[in-house]
């Protein structure tokens, strides 16, 4: 049933943007090209369909403790803190859900992601919201399988520059069952060059 009910909405998903008339000027690169109905319906099976990806997340599921450290500037005094995440994959295994409690500069800390392997792209995706800000920032990665590592890269709203975004990136590495590492760099405010901002150490709750 779930098959039938997925295969008739992408048939209507084709049919819908096959009708969409595109008011933009496009390169010859970007030109639509006509898809017929069964290529499109297989391929937005294969998009929906949870992969090994999915697998490798769905084992970060369940609660974690996490060891914080954070750089204001380069070369800055360290901070340290301690959070708890807890992990949840929805959508049949589709995406995870971590939300994060903790404190920064002694004030209380709560900040969500949600994270998924696009099969299309072939890339991880992520986006993350905190009470911190008013912003989200996205990001993209790609997997490392040498090092099981997931590098991500994207933008950031930059307060301090009304009306402009940052570069950032973060490096989450699974370093085994029951220990994760998530590195984040972004540009020193005086150099705009890039530096650690934030290293934590996640332990899994036994």
């Amino acid at each position: 049933m779930k098959n039938l009910l997925l295969a008739v909405c992408t048939s209507f998903l084709f049919l819908a943007c096959d009708k969409v008339k595109m008011d933009v000027k496009t390169t010859k690169s970007e030109e639509w090209k006509p898809v017929d109905s069964a290529t499109a319906t297989k391929a937005w099976m294969d998009f929906a369909t949870p992969g090994e990806m999915h697998k490798m997340l769905a084992k970060s599921d369940g609660a974690w403790s996490g060891a914080n450290t954070m750089w204001m500037e380069n070369g800055g005094k360290p901070m340290t803190s301690t959070s708890e995440v807890s992990n949840k994959m929805i959508f049949d295994g589709r995406y995870q859900v971590s939300e994060h409690k903790g404190n920064f500069m002694g004030m209380p800390f709560e900040g969500m992601s949600i994270t998924g392997y696009d099969n299309a792209k072939k890339k991880f995706v992520s986006n993350w919201i905190d009470n911190m800000g008013t912003g989200i920032m996205n990001m993209e990665g790609e997997w490392n399988a040498s090092s099981k590592s997931i590098e991500f890269k994207g933008k950031m709203t930059d307060p301090a520059r009304p009306g402009r975004d940052c570069d950032i990136r973060e490096v989450f590495t699974f370093v085994d069952d029951n220990t994760q590492k998530l590195e984040m760099y972004g540009p020193d405010s005086k150099t705009g060059k890039e530096f650690k901002t934030m290293e934590i150490k996640f332990t899994r709750n036994k």
